[in-house]
């Protein structure tokens, strides 16, 4: 399918997602993109928000040359921005920065000098296929749903994720920094992104211990691949120690992390799961790999998420960074059962 052409739909896919932001007439929104990004959502995106009265305008970066030893994808730290400190401050002047950058700014050491004034408020919009972006709109049942599993990780003490696959962590998320993707963002300082579902710990150091085995079916955001053998990742104090299996998928894994030369690459970054009934995991089947970021294989109802990579709460930076959609695992906050077997149950569902 094209995303070449504007369709009026898409336009009102826009609309309605910055309406959930409650972007408001005379409002100063910048849309910051890169060279390489999908122009076709930046050109609805300015379009959408003119249409709504919103003061629009452009802050377009060279996308960066590529400075890694292999190739670069999923890391939710785009380097467009390369701390050009005009830029920066101009950014955190508005009221609204709407980030279509290509990999967007979330853990990007841009985003926090641009946050830290509390004027602008930022919304990520994944460098997807606008088909993908139509389909997953955010909505306020899907933002309850988020905030309601936010408040119930904030008072937790132990997150547990195990499976018959073989599966077994434990993490400490007492006192850990939280984040979500509930699709909106209406108050200067926070951020969110879209496609939304996503509730997520970042563990304080020391904090992650166990297995993680990738069974066949699940998913390796950074190559945009479905698993089809079985990887083992044993995990001691953060850091994935082992990386045990004997088909291709393993093999990949290795080398690219090797490749890195970087502690950093293996340590734990975030773990949590989705909670978006619309997103699909098979859907990535359906798109060719320049069509998707694979957000939606992110926020998927009941898959727990596991990443390793940077993680700015305990001062880890790297590019290397993996998002591992697991199926069929239970997951408990404390004893209490909020995915069982890749299903979200009771008042979590």
């Amino acid at each position: 399918m094209r995303d070449d052409r504007i369709e009026a739909k898409w336009i009102d896919t826009f609309r309605r997602i910055f309406d959930l932001s409650e972007v408001r007439r005379g409002e100063e929104v910048a849309i910051l993109s890169e060279t390489q990004s999908r122009q076709s959502n930046v050109q609805m995106a300015e379009i959408a928000l003119l249409q709504m009265g919103a003061k629009v305008f452009h802050v377009v970066m060279p996308s960066a040359p590529s400075a890694a030893p292999v190739v670069v994808r999923s890391t939710g730290a785009s380097t467009a921005m390369q701390m050009n400190q005009a830029a920066i401050t101009g950014l955190a002047a508005c009221d609204m920065v709407v980030d279509m950058t290509v990999e967007g700014l979330l853990h990007a050491p841009e985003l926090p000098p641009i946050l830290r004034p509390r004027k602008a408020r930022v919304l990520m919009i994944s460098n997807e296929h606008p088909e993908i972006l139509e389909r997953l709109v955010p909505t306020p049942e899907l933002r309850d749903r988020v905030l309601h599993g936010m408040a119930r990780l904030k008072a937790a003490r132990v997150l547990r994720v195990t499976s018959a696959a073989g599966t077994d962590i434990t993490v400490n998320v007492e006192g850990a920094r939280l984040g979500a993707a509930k699709g909106c963002v209406t108050k200067g300082g926070q951020v969110d992104h879209v496609p939304a579902g996503l509730i997520a710990a970042f563990p304080g150091a020391g904090a992650v211990n166990g297995t993680i085995v990738l069974d066949r079916g699940d998913i390796n955001l950074t190559f945009k691949r479905i698993q089809e053998s079985q990887v083992r990742l044993v995990i001691e104090h953060d850091y994935v120690r082992n990386i045990e299996g004997t088909g291709l998928d393993a093999e990949m894994l290795r080398d690219y992390y090797a490749a890195w030369s970087d502690r950093d690459a293996y340590a734990t970054s975030h773990i949590g799961w989705g909670c978006n009934h619309a997103a699909r995991w098979e859907a990535m089947a359906m798109y060719d790999r320049a069509q998707l970021n694979g957000v939606e294989q992110r926020v998927f109802a009941g898959n727990v998420l596991y990443s390793t990579g940077a993680s700015e709460f305990v001062k880890r930076f790297t590019l290397c960074h993996f998002d591992l959609p697991l199926r069929n695992c239970t997951l408990t906050l404390d004893g209490e059962t909020v995915v069982e077997q890749g299903r979200l149950v009771g008042d979590f569902a």
